[in-house]
């Protein structure tokens, strides 16, 4: 599991952008509809052995939102492109902290 902890992250139009941090090294992070399909890249590469890759957002007191997306490998920045995680930040922006991605 990774574990990447929201920095900023700020709406647009139609998609939320900003600043995660994963082991002290910051990262750009762009999450956004399913325009494209559902999609997952990651900042570096991960070796992984199942197609679906489970995407959780939380925050305090047990609020969370997750989709299983494909990982379509390394991207410079964080990108997450889910129709259920872009609307529920629509209404929860800034009660969540983190971002874990579950892989096997």
């Amino acid at each position: 599991m990774v574990d990447f902890r929201i920095k900023k992250l700020d709406i647009f139009q139609s998609y939320f952008s900003g600043t995660v941090e994963f082991r002290l090294n910051e990262y750009k992070t762009n999450i956004q509809n399913e325009r494209r399909g559902k999609d997952l890249k990651l900042p570096f590469k991960i070796e992984q052995k199942n197609e679906k890759t489970r995407v959780r957002v939380t925050g305090p007191g047990g609020l969370f939102i997750e989709d299983y997306l494909p990982y379509k490998g390394e991207s410079e920045w964080l990108e997450i492109d889910s129709n259920i995680i872009t609307y529920f930040l629509a209404d929860h922006q800034d009660e969540l902290d983190t971002i874990e991605i579950t892989y096997e």
